[in-house]
C-alpha cells in the first residue's frame, strides 16, 4: 500500500463530490461566511428561518471531518517506519493512533445516523478535503499538531456548538450523540499534546518548530470563545484537553484575509498532496 497518499487518491464512491473549498463555503445553505471560515460566521438557533439547512450543512461537514480524521490517524500508523527518529513514529504512538481510528470510525457511523435523523444524507453537500491535506505533514510531530491539536480541537468547538443547538431545539438524540463524541475529542487532543512533548523532549529546535506550527494551527482551528452561546463549554473542554487560557486567548487574535490565506498555505506546505479541484466561476 502506498505511503503518503495524495489527496486526490482518497477512496470515495459515487455519492461524494469533492469541490473547491471556496465553492463549498459559498453554498447559500451554509449561511453567511467571513474569510471562508465558518467559525467567523454568525451562530444560529432553532428559531432562525434557515436553521435546519445550516444544521444539516454542519452535520455533513462533521461527517466528512470524521472520515478525514480517520484517514489522517490511519495514515500515521502506516506512513512512518516504527522508531524514534525524526521521520519515524514510536510503536506506542501507532497504538494510540489505532485506538483513535476506532473512535473515529464510530464517529463516522454516528454522524451518518445523525444526518439521516436530521433529514439529510451522504453527498447532499460537497466535500472539502482541507482537513486531510493538513494531516499529511511528513514530520510526525507536526502531523500530530495538525490532526490532534488542530482538527480534533476544532471538533471540540463544533460538538459543543451542536450540543447547545440540540438542547435548544429539544432534540435528545442530537444532544446525546454530540456529547458522546465530544468526550472522545477531548481525549484525542490531550493525546496529541502529550505526544508532541514526548517526541520533541530531546530536541529543542524541533520542539520550537513544532510549537510555532502549533500556534499557527491554533489560530486557524480554534473557535473556543468566539461563539457566545457555547464559548464557556468549548473553552473548558479545550482546557481539559491541555490548552491553557493563554493558548486560547492568543488564538483569538484575528488574522486578516491575506494573513489567514498565507497561514493556511503554510499548514499544507510540505504535504504530499495531489491536485485540487479548480474553483468554478
Amino acid at each position: 500500500m502506498k505511503r503518503f497518499l495524495p489527496v486526490d487518491e482518497l477512496a470515495r464512491d459515487g455519492r461524494f463530490a469533492w469541490i473547491h473549498e471556496a465553492e463549498r463555503q459559498n453554498d447559500p445553505r451554509s449561511g453567511p461566511q467571513s474569510n471562508g471560515n465558518y467559525q467567523r460566521a454568525p451562530r444560529f438557533s432553532p428559531e432562525d428561518e434557515d436553521s435546519l439547512d445550516r444544521a444539516r450543512v454542519l452535520m455533513h461537514g462533521i461527517f466528512m471531518g470524521e472520515v478525514q480524521a480517520l484517514e489522517g490517524a490511519g495514515r500515521t500508523c502506516w506512513d512512518f517506519d516504527t522508531g524514534s527518529g525524526e521521520d519515524e513514529a514510536p510503536y506506542a504512538l501507532k497504538l494510540d493512533m489505532a485506538r483513535q481510528c476506532w473512535d473515529e470510525s464510530r464517529h463516522v457511523e454516528i454522524s451518518i445516523k445523525l444526518a439521516e435523523w436530521m433529514g439529510t444524507g451522504i453527498g447532499e453537500f460537497g466535500e472539502g478535503r482541507g482537513l486531510y491535506q493538513a494531516a499529511c505533514n511528513p514530520d510526525p510531530a507536526l502531523r500530530l499538531t495538525a490532526v490532534n491539536r488542530g482538527i480534533e480541537g476544532l471538533a471540540i468547538d463544533v460538538f459543543a456548538t451542536m450540543r447547545k443547538f440540540g438542547q435548544a431545539a429539544g432534540d435528545p438524540v442530537l444532544t446525546f450523540c454530540e456529547d458522546w463524541m465530544l468526550a472522545d475529542e477531548v481525549t484525542h487532543v490531550k493525546m496529541g499534546s502529550d505526544w508532541l512533548r514526548r517526541l520533541t523532549a530531546d530536541d529543542p529546535e524541533r520542539r520550537e518548530r513544532a510549537l510555532e506550527f502549533q500556534r499557527l494551527v491554533d489560530k486557524i482551528f480554534s473557535g473556543a470563545g468566539r461563539a457566545e452561546e457555547s464559548k464557556e463549554d468549548a473553552r473548558q473542554f479545550r482546557k481539559l484537553a491541555g490548552f491553557s487560557d493563554e493558548d486560547i486567548d492568543a488564538a483569538h487574535v484575528p488574522l486578516g484575509v491575506e494573513e489567514e490565506r498565507e497561514a493556511r498555505m503554510r499548514l499544507v506546505a510540505g504535504s504530499r498532496t495531489g491536485p485540487v479541484p479548480a474553483e468554478t466561476a
